[in-house]
């Protein structure tokens, strides 16, 4: 799954240059990487890949893209009301097509790697609470090889979303619920309201020309408002509700647990 992720970070990096290039290859990397996780399990594991059941496809993504723009709207609008975001004007659609794109192949390859197949080999040895934490902080770690990259950057990454996308996929236990989220959060943050992704130093922009001043904990300063104090505060809130209804559903589990389910 590196190694897919890898090839279509560079295919989405040719791609860049134009907005029509750059959302056909997003989707067709995207939709490749998901026919090669599925046939890795298929061929590794001898299953079905119910994490991505085709049935639940079109709800899990919706309900993603919304809670995903509705999550990071709040956090600007937090970051604007103490005077860190600022909006010069109209920014450009292709632009905002080309994000689109982008995140779409950025999105699905690193669910397909982080949650569909880290976070479950960890949660089989070390229990659900052991892959939660160490899928969060590999997440996080990530985005330390990006061009504005910070630690507090990458703790906030780990945090807010690493652990958000492990608790959404722990409730559901479907990929496609936090495929929808990651990617409707990266399309706002810099395909709508024109901000930066994760210290990646790079993007072609979105609808919105905009900026961000002001003290790095409350803006995020260059790594993006994700590593501001708001984007912490406001996804710890799903993250705990989705952590509550995976316990509820009895979908967190310990390494003994699991043992005894396989022995059966």
């Amino acid at each position: 799954m590196i190694v897919v992720e890898s090839i279509i970070t560079a295919v989405n990096g040719a791609a860049d240059a134009t907005p029509l290039t750059a959302l056909i290859a997003g989707v067709v990397c995207g939709g490749l990487a998901l026919a090669a996780y599925a046939g890795l399990v298929r061929y590794l594991e001898g299953r079905t890949p119910q994490e991505l059941a085709l049935a639940e496809a079109r709800q899990g993504l919706g309900r993603g893209v919304t809670l995903g723009l509705g999550l990071f709207t709040v956090t600007i609008a937090l970051v604007a009301m103490v005077g860190g975001y600022h909006v010069h004007g109209w920014g450009s659609f292709g632009g905002a097509l080309t994000t689109l794109g982008v995140m779409t192949g950025v999105a699905v390859t690193e669910e397909l790697a982080f949650r569909g197949a880290l976070f479950r080999v960890l949660e089989e040895k070390t229990g659900t609470w052991g892959a939660l934490a160490v899928s969060a902080l590999a997440f996080g770690g990530l985005h330390l090889v990006n061009k504005d990259a910070t630690i507090w950057g990458a703790l906030a990454i780990a945090v807010e979303a690493g652990l958000m996308f492990g608790a959404v996929y722990a409730a559901t236990r479907s990929l496609w619920l936090p495929i929808g989220l990651h990617l409707a959060w990266n399309v706002a943050e810099q395909g709508i309201f024109g901000t930066s992704v994760s210290g990646s130093g790079t993007g072609a922009g979105g609808l919105l020309d905009a900026s961000v001043s002001g003290p790095q904990a409350l803006t995020g300063g260059d790594f993006g408002p994700e590593a501001s104090i708001f984007a912490i505060l406001v996804c710890i809130v799903p993250t705990v509700l989705f952590l509550r209804a995976a316990k509820r559903r009895n979908r967190i589990h310990t390494r003994a647990e699991l043992a005894q389910a396989r022995q059966r």
